[in-house]
């Protein structure tokens, strides 16, 4: 058996052992990354560890720690607060709001984890204070960065335009962006009305998560702020018909939440403007409100989900493994040999899927965009069609916990909800790889006609 074929049925024994097991599959990943590495392929240790991703990592704990912070000193509560007045206190449009600000984000140039950072955090506090399904909240952040994934000024949008002209495709970065940017709208609309927006829109419920008669989850006590804030929404009147948000005591501005929002502000600012790592600029300001308040600060390190980082950093590593001994390479050359060009564009549409699902966007498609020059020289398949469809495909199952974006919601949700809200973003993240290349292939491919 080759080494890419054992390191492929390892993988699904990693996800067999996983589920029938509690053993973490992170860990798995890396005892097995060992076992081919080393054992298998005489590889040394470090060459082992290469793929793990140290800027993930710090990335998932700099941004967990820093909001951990957030949450404990009263910062989200207040950030939700000014939420709900944007709206004039309708909740139903919250998630929406969160979807166009990771948008226009990602547009604008910041990458699309470094958006989701951001957003993601506050978006998961206001969905546990107002019952609101997390996984609605979660998936409308991560589609919304999604959705401006293409965009000509865009940092995925120059990398994936800039293979296309080196490989000498004949490519269009409008048709890109605007075919990604309408399927993740599409896809928001479908997540907005099946996980519980109906029920925000007509005000029945809080959400289809809970009801508004249940009492919310505990959420995490706010030292310069008074009791917890569970105790106070426990005491809230239910929504009204009108689906507004009912009254709640506005907190105030003082000195621990002025900074961290000067810090949340910097932390946007640097990765926007200046390019600056997201994970490193969090850490920097977490440990700032440490020392400026320790308080506040003392049980942060804790809140940051240590499970959730290992199974990350395993799979990424393992995945990572898979690509320098030429598994993706070995899966796209065996299909180029397919005699259907048109099939052939699906297969390579569902490889970019699957790897995607655990590694870099931007890596997949620069390894697979230049293997589909040989489909497109039959001139059986349209050129805008296939990039559009490949990057569609690879990019949209970012919604998976082994991503970097689903990471991020898994590790900012509720920490009792983060074993559902974990399961319920793997079932999403793999119907996606099985749906979005063939609707994408279909639509973009075989119907479009460029």
């Amino acid at each position: 058996m080759s080494e890419q074929l054992l390191s492929i049925f390892a993988l699904l024994a990693i996800f067999l052992i996983g589920t029938l097991r509690a053993v973490n599959l992170g860990a798995l990943a890396l005892v097995a990354s060992f076992a081919i590495g080393a054992a298998v392929l005489g590889m040394k240790t470090p060459d082992v560890l290469a793929g793990f991703p140290a800027e993930l990592f710090v990335i998932l704990v700099g941004v967990t720690y820093l909001f951990a912070i957030a949450r404990n000193n009263g910062t989200v509560e207040y950030l939700v607060q000014a939420a709900v007045r944007l709206v004039g206190g309708r909740v139903a449009a919250i998630p929406w709001v969160m979807f166009t600000i990771s948008c226009v984000l990602v547009s604008l140039g910041a990458v699309s984890p470094a958006a989701v950072a951001i957003i993601a955090p506050i978006g998961m506090t206001f969905a546990a204070r107002y019952g609101i399904n997390p996984l609605l909240m979660g998936l409308m952040v991560v589609h919304g960065s999604a959705a401006g994934n293409f965009s000509p000024i865009g940092v995925l949008g120059v990398v994936t335009n800039g293979v296309v002209d080196s490989s000498g495709i004949a490519g269009d970065p409008m048709v890109l962006f605007l075919s990604n940017l309408l399927f993740n709208v599409l896809l928001g609309v479908g997540i907005y009305l099946g996980f519980g927006g109906r029920h925000l829109m007509t005000g029945g419920r809080k959400g289809s998560y809970r009801a508004a008669d249940e009492p919310p989850t505990a959420l995490p006590r706010h030292p310069a702020s008074g009791p917890p804030i569970a105790t106070a929404l426990a005491t809230e009147p239910r929504i009204t018909a009108d689906s507004t948000v009912p009254e709640a005591e506005d907190l105030s501005l003082n000195r621990d939440r002025i900074v961290t929002l000067g810090s949340m502000v910097a932390l946007v600012v640097g990765a926007l403007v200046f390019g600056l790592d997201v994970g490193l600029m969090s850490l920097t300001a977490a440990v700032l409100l440490t020392l400026l308040a320790p308080s506040t600060a003392r049980e942060a390190v804790g809140q940051i989900n240590w499970s959730v980082v290992l199974l990350v950093c395993g799979i990424v590593t393992y995945v990572a493994l898979m690509q320098e001994i030429g598994t993706v390479d070995y899966l796209g050359n065996a299909i180029t040999k397919v005699d259907a060009p048109l099939l052939a564009a699906l297969l390579i549409c569902y490889i970019g899927a699957i790897v995607s699902a655990f590694a870099s966007t931007t890596g997949i498609l620069g390894a697979l965009i230049p293997l589909a020059v040989p489909l497109l020289a039959t001139g059986q398949v349209s050129a805008i069609g296939l990039v559009a469809a490949l990057s569609i495909s690879s990019s949209v199952v970012d919604s998976s916990p082994f991503s970097t974006n689903g990471a991020m919601v898994v590790a900012n949700a509720p920490q009792e909800q983060q074993t559902m809200v974990y399961r319920q973003l793997m079932k999403w993240g793999f119907g996606l790889v099985l749906v979005a290349p063939l609707l994408s292939w279909g639509a973009l491919t075989v119907l479009a006609g460029w």
